[in-house]
């Protein structure tokens, strides 16, 4: 067999097996050869893949190179079955929501799956503004989308990501993974014969809207007033027309249809001296929002010796958003070393910094300072260039130009003077020291810390509808966290027989404290500091600190490298729990057995048979302070609030036992390989928050109740249908199902009583009963006969209301997909990867206001009536109990304000399905008879898109929605929603 010596491609097939084959090869034969993958699991510890009795998915490097994202993490969306990442829609940070196998805690916000870097866990910290998505009417401020640690991480940084679902998986990081974890291992030194390896990575990208809603632009503003001639006419403000119709946020006014009317002039500030033509203005939404532009550059270097191997890299992203003047710029250091002292001891460590800045990102939600809710109360027949002086002449930074509401603030004073600024300054790392006795013996020493140091401000001016007289605010937060553990390990054979066993300690401290100024009003206009304060509230900075104390142990046995057996023990000490249940033990057991060996029945096209099985229990401690009663400081300074939750100084760790199995296939000499696993994952005992008798003087207690049970089913499944000399064609997909079911919930809601999670908008409640699952929404829905007919009411004509709230959907899918397809073309390199899901539903409260207001193509239905009227499709109940059809005509301003009511969860909520070419590539990479005489050893140039097409029924921005109330993202819920992005990049790899 005749071969020519080329560099090698590492094919690694869904995690399951690796093969190693010429990428650029002459065979007369395919020869293509199996050897075990290593992949990272609890703790840092490496594990031949073969040996785990449960699921550890690797993402290579090259994914988080390739299509590059803001938050790295975005880019494992749609390739891992079971993990499920979201966002709240709310601007270029993106706080990731990440979670595997579904939802397993009625705390929303107690579902997140463990983020580890380099063997260190991450606290992923969010501190929310305070406020929630919904707050029209109330004043205030709105939620920022400020980040989390995810999106300090740089995606060049990182070598790959190991995705350990379930609790057997990450059993050893305790109850911190009792949701699975991501095991992200960064990038060190590792060039070739001691020379040293400089890599450079740019790339330019530009970002549009994906998607709009349909907005109307066949009528204007008004409410359907008649003149003294009987037609439907317009005026701002009174006019020789007639009344004035110009204060309504409503677009059921007259057609466009040629006429003239007295509207707003901006010369003016007011009424025009002539009419003008009633037209629409098409682009008066969309013309306010931008081409976002990213640019990104991250140069490393990297070499090694025998004894020592370093790396060190540098990185900027400057990011300008789709909304004018928001955005941010990142800045990143890595730097990794690792040096053999003597034969048996080695140190290592690994440090990131990141420094991420922004003078302005958007706020988001349903109030008057979000772009969304200029959006929603937009007029077809208003054009956006009214807006932009955004001062009226004479009265700048002191009188807005806001013509048709004083509640709507100007988009460009939202965009260029309400600013939200953020600075954060992160470091994580890790020292470690490894001692080797002999062969057999080792002990690791590892210390490692997360610092986050951040600074915000808040600035709203003088006229702005909240705060007329202006506010500023600066907040100080840090949120330092302690790792320190060590590890001995021993390992020796038996003859057949290998034992591998760990034993370790660790101690895991968190401080977290937040300093909080608010200016109530500013003494001179533009002045934003708290010197100029007219009123000053300072809250005083509450500590909110917790430890926790660890042992644990790993035993690892296999025989004759055929059968695998994982036995792990964890004891915890939580600070957060009563001292008589401050211990807390926690086991888990998993197995593995190679069938194709154990049998034999390894062939060229049978290769390899795994099956797997593993039981593991974790116990949750709860968070901290929720043991002893404690006040908070108020805005006045030197008094205190008295607590509204009720402590409970009895509270127990959560139990999470999970339970899975599987098998992994690979035929046709690894190029067909298959994958699956079914999974049961029951949370028992669960710290949660429910209501009290006001009479008690609490609102709320804490108790120890409920059991949420989780199934599923997983699949994954890897081929290469052609494999040529000059081409070749990858494809993997992944499928899963997930099914919650609620089992048990305190005894005061039995029956048919509901436990409220949460709400939204006061009219969304996220409601668990027995028997119905985590995510079910429930609210007012349409009444109806039992022929499913809509019942008006006689009277009114408007549809008659139901005196209950009912279950209207649940916001998480049935299952979900993925699809990546991989081409080489001889040097040309293209992929694309599509993904989605089926089921699933969202409450729009955009969808709602906008409906009610008559914007939305929905609306359109009975305005060619000349009466201005239009009648129900329903039916109405006679008073012997039999129905009869709707005759009654009512206003189409009231018909459509009524039918899509806020309150009404019916027609406001949509299927969330979906299908989305989630990110597609083409790359040139350059021969090296080429690129030698410039002395690099690789040049690859690539074009690159993500979110380049979409499918759905859901009418707003995109299906993949979630509201951002505090700090909580919560799946679900519409709450003014921000645009998201379809993104076309250009980038150029360089390596010498």
């Amino acid at each position: 067999m005749r071969k020519e010596t080329q560099k090698l491609l590492l094919l690694s097939v869904l995690g399951l097996v690796s093969v190693q084959m010429a990428a650029q090869q002459q065979v007369k034969k395919d020869s293509v050869k199996t050897i075990d993958e290593v992949v990272v699991t609890a703790l840092g510890i490496k594990r031949q893949d073969k040996s785990l009795g449960y699921v550890a998915e690797k993402v290579d490097s090259e994914i988080f190179e390739n299509i590059q994202n803001n938050n790295w993490a975005q880019g494992l969306e749609g390739r891992v079955a079971g993990l499920k990442i979201q966002t709240a829609g709310a601007g270029p940070l993106s706080s990731s929501r990440i979670t595997l196998r579904g939802e397993k805690s009625f705390n929303l916000d107690g579902n997140y799956a463990l983020i580890v870097v380099d063997g260190v866990p991450l606290s992923n910290s969010t501190t929310g503004t305070g406020t929630a998505a919904y707050g029209a009417g109330t004043g205030g401020d709105l939620p920022i989308d400020l980040g989390n640690g995810l999106n300090s991480i740089n995606p060049d940084d990182i070598e790959s990501v190991t995705v350990l679902k379930g609790a057997s998986a990450a059993a050893l990081y305790g109850s911190r993974a009792a949701n699975g974890a991501l095991m992200v291992t960064t990038k060190s030194g590792k060039s070739k014969n001691g020379r040293l390896k400089v890599s450079f990575n740019s790339s330019l990208s530009f970002d549009s809207v994906l998607k709009w809603p349909d907005y109307q632009y066949e009528y204007g503003q008004g409410t359907l007033v008649k003149n003294t001639a009987g037609q439907f006419f317009y005026s701002y403000g009174l006019s020789a027309d007639g009344v004035s119709t110009g204060g309504t946020s409503s677009a059921f006014g007259p057609k466009f249809d040629g006429q003239y009317y007295f509207q707003y002039d901006p010369n003016l500030l007011g009424q025009s001296a002539e009419r003008q033509l009633w037209r629409p203005y098409k682009d008066n939404i969309k013309g306010f929002w931008e081409t976002g532009v990213t640019s990104s550059n991250n140069v490393s270097v990297e070499g090694s010796t025998d004894r020592t191997s370093f790396r060190a890299s540098l990185s900027y992203l400057d990011n300008k958003w789709m909304m004018p003047n928001t955005g941010f710029d990142r800045f990143n250091m890595a730097f990794s070393l690792d040096h053999k002292v003597t034969d048996k001891f080695r140190v290592s460590t690994k440090f990131n910094y990141a420094n991420t800045k922004s003078d302005n990102l958007p706020a988001t939600g349903y109030n008057n300072q979000s772009i969304s809710y200029f959006m929603i109360f937009q007029n077809p027949n208003v054009d956006l260039a009214w807006y932009k002086p955004i001062w009226k002449p004479g009265q700048e930074q002191v009188d807005q130009i806001h013509p048709f509401s004083s509640f709507i603030d100007n988009p460009y004073l939202i965009a260029y003077q309400m600013l939200n600024g953020v600075e954060k300054k992160m470091i994580t790392g890790n020292i470690s020291g490894t001692y080797d006795f002999n062969k057999n013996f080792s002990l690791m020493l590892r210390s490692g810390i997360e610092m986050l140091d951040e600074e915000r401000t808040t600035q709203r001016p003088y006229s702005s509808a909240n705060y007329l007289k202006g506010f500023y605010r600066e907040q100080y937060i840090k949120n330092n966290e302690f790792n320190n553990d060590l590890l001995f390990t021993f390992k020796k054979d038996y003859g057949k027989f290998n034992v591998n066993a760990n034993a370790g300690a660790s101690v895991r401290y968190n401080e977290y404290v937040m300093t909080d100024y608010r200016a109530e009003g500013l003494k001179v206009v533009g002045d934003y500091s708290l010197n100029n304060a007219i009123s000053l509230i300072t809250k005083v900075p509450r500590p909110n600190d917790q430890q926790t104390n660890s042992v644990y142990g790993l035993v690892s046995a296999n025989y004759d490298n055929l059968v695998f057996l994982d036995v792990t023990g964890r004891n915890d000490w939580s600070s957060t729990l009563p001292v008589q249940y401050r211990s807390f033990f926690y086991p888990s057991v998993s197995s593995s057995f190679i069938l194709s060996d154990i049998f034999k029945l390894s062939t060229p096209n049978f290769n390899y048979w795994k099956l797997r099985a593993s039981w593991a229990k974790v116990g949750v401690a709860g968070l901290p302070y929720q043991l002893d009663k404690y006040y908070t400081p108020s805005d006045f300074i030197g008094s205190v609030l008295t607590p509204g939750t009720y402590p409970n100084p009895l509270l127990k760790p959560e139990d999470n036992t999970n339970i899975e199995a599987g098998m992994d296939f690979s035929v046709l000499k690894n190029r067909l390989s298959y994958n699956v696993t079914l999974y049961q994952n029951d949370t028992d005992n669960q710290i949660i928050t429910i209501p009290t008798l006001l009479e008690s003087g609490y609102s709320n207690r804490i108790i120890n109740a409920g059991k949420v049970r989780n199934r599923g089913v997983e699949m994954s499944l890897s081929a290469m249908p052609f494999k040529t000399k000059d081409f070749s064609w990858n494809i993997s997909t992944n499928w899963t199902l997930n099914r919650n079911e609620i089992l048990t919930l305190p005894d005061e809601f039995a029956g048919e009583n509901s436990y409220t999670i949460s709400t939204v908008a006061g009219v969304l409640y996220y409601n668990a009963v027995v028997g119905g699952s985590l995510g079910d929404l429930y609210g007012f829905k349409l009444l109806r006969n039992e022929a499913g007919q809509v019942v008006y009411d006689q009277a009114t004509g408007l549809p008659a209301r139901p005196d209950r709230v009912e279950k209207v959907g649940n916001a998480f899918p049935k299952w979900r997909a993925g699809f990546q397809n991989d081409f080489k073309i001889k040097n040309w390199q293209i992929s694309f990867s599509f993904d989605g899901q089926y089921g699933g539903m969202a409450y729009s409260q955009t969808h709602h206001k906008m409906s009610e207001q008559g914007k939305l193509e929905n609306t359109l239905m009975g305005r060619d009536n000349q009466s201005g009227t239009i009648v129900g499709q329903g039916v109405v109940l006679n008073p012997d109990g039999t129905y009869s059809s709707n005759t009654k005509a009512v206003g189409l301003a009231a018909y459509y304000g009524d039918y899509y009511r806020r309150a009404n969860i019916e027609t406001n909520t949509f299927d969330t399905s979906f299908i989305k070419l989630r990110d597609a590539r083409i790359a040139y990479s350059f021969s090296k008879d080429v690129i030698a005489p410039l002395k690099l050893t690789e040049l690859t140039l690539a074009v690159f898109g993500k979110n380049l097409w979409m499918w759905t029924k859901f009418p707003m921005f995109d299906p993949e929605v979630a509201a951002l109330n505090d700090s909580t993202i919560t799946p679900g819920a519409e709450i003014g929603q921000l645009p998201s992005a379809r993104t076309v990049g250009f980038q150029v790899n360089l390596k010498f």
